[in-house]
């Protein structure tokens, strides 16, 4: 029914009429299309990925995990107290609350990091192709991040915290999606028995050996490709 120019996106009737009405309404059902694969991937009140999104991604970075030999890591974040916030303030100022933790996630990872609404008050950071240390440096700057940044609300400051789990994924892991997930939530829940406010994970010394990836072997990964 239609073509686009190769420089830019205007779609082009094929038989050059002059004046093509179906062009208009193939506009509208493409914007449609974009708009409803936002809804299906996206959660609507963060602007985050939702948990749908987060686990099709989190398997095809496993899976590339067991390619290429670099891991994945994973970090889990709630935020302590959370039913008290709502409590004491209301569920609307829980709401921006939300709003406010998820913005801070996203302004502090890099592009290619992908952020997610597990539900409720808990979210998700996948680090693709990242040990790890790296990513627990990154999220321990997160956490010291929400607990100096009060949510501004009604004319009051609302101080809040987070717990945070970490674990990693390598090419030697035998663990499936669920198993995973768990693994890193159970870190996730020493961490709120420690104390909260922190961040719990695996010792890197039991890691070394497994999740480092030679010259030699990262060298034939690439020229297979």
């Amino acid at each position: 029914m239609y073509q686009k120019h190769m420089n830019n996106d205007q779609l082009v009737c094929p038989v050059d009429a002059p004046d093509c009405h179906w062009l208009a309404q193939i506009a509208c059902l493409q914007q449609q299309i974009l708009d409803l694969s936002e809804l299906v991937t996206t959660d609507a009140l963060t602007g985050l990925y939702n948990f749908r999104h987060f686990k099709n991604v989190l398997q095809v970075e496993m899976n590339r995990s067991k390619r290429s030999g670099i891991p994945t890591s994973l970090v889990m974040v709630d935020i302590d107290y959370f039913k008290s916030v709502n409590d004491a303030h209301g569920h609307a100022v829980g709401n921006v609350v939300l709003k406010h933790i998820a913005a801070i996630l996203k302004d502090e990872v890099r592009s290619a990091d992908i952020v997610c609404r597990y539900g409720g008050e808990e979210f998700t950071i996948i680090f693709p192709e990242t040990h790890l240390r790296f990513a627990v440096k990154v999220a321990d700057r997160i956490r010291e991040t929400i607990a100096m940044t009060p949510v501004h609300c009604n004319g009051e400051d609302v101080l809040v915290t987070a717990s945070m789990g970490a674990g990693v994924y390598m090419k030697t892991s035998i663990l499936d999606i669920i198993d995973f997930v768990d693994s890193v939530d159970k870190h996730l829940y020493e961490a709120k028995q420690s104390g909260r406010n922190c961040i719990c994970h695996m010792d890197y010394a039991d890691l070394r050996s497994v999740t480092e990836v030679s010259f030699d072997e990262r060298a034939m990964l690439y020229n297979n490709e």
